[in-house]
């Protein structure tokens, strides 16, 4: 599916070793973390916007959700991250964003906390956004299906739900 983004669950050094950023990295090359890491540090709740390198989206929304590589978090970071992560996305002009499960992984926020943040944040946001099922198969599917058609994919008018 064409995104204008993917957002990556950072860390404010912007290192790009482990999880979601990890598999970033290693799909879309090291320019992705380089460009990251220029910009550090980067603060818990703020967002770059960077290259996607070779992924297939032309961005990358880098949302801290934690300081360091490997630290646990809670659900509020993951709250904050998925605001920045819209924020940011409005003021780039990009109307599809993939959102994968922040802090689900290195972070080890409950998927169906973190869920519950970035839907509530979304749905606060009142933005047009694509939630692909198929971005975290860790996500809970009584989660993300009441946000998708049968396709698995929709436009999600989140102010409308």
């Amino acid at each position: 599916m064409p995104v204008d983004a993917i957002v990556n669950p950072a860390n404010s050094l912007g290192i790009m070793g482990g999880g979601i950023g990890g598999t970033l990295r290693r799909q879309g090359g090291d320019v992705i973390q380089q460009a990251a890491m220029a910009a550090a540090p980067i603060a818990v709740g703020a967002a770059i916007v960077t290259t996607a390198g070779q992924l297939p989206a032309k961005n990358v929304i880098h949302v801290p959700t934690m300081e360091e590589p490997g630290q646990k978090i809670g659900a509020e970071n993951v709250r904050r991250a998925a605001r920045a992560a819209l924020i940011a996305s409005d003021r780039n002009g990009f109307k599809v964003i993939a959102i994968p499960g922040i802090g689900t992984d290195l972070g080890e926020v409950p998927i169906d906390e973190a869920a519950r943040a970035i839907v509530e944040e979304i749905r606060a946001h009142r933005l047009l956004i694509c939630v692909p099922a198929s971005i975290d198969r860790r996500k809970p599917a009584d989660i993300v299906a009441p946000l998708c058609n049968s396709k698995r994919t929709s436009r999600l008018a989140s102010a409308s739900r």
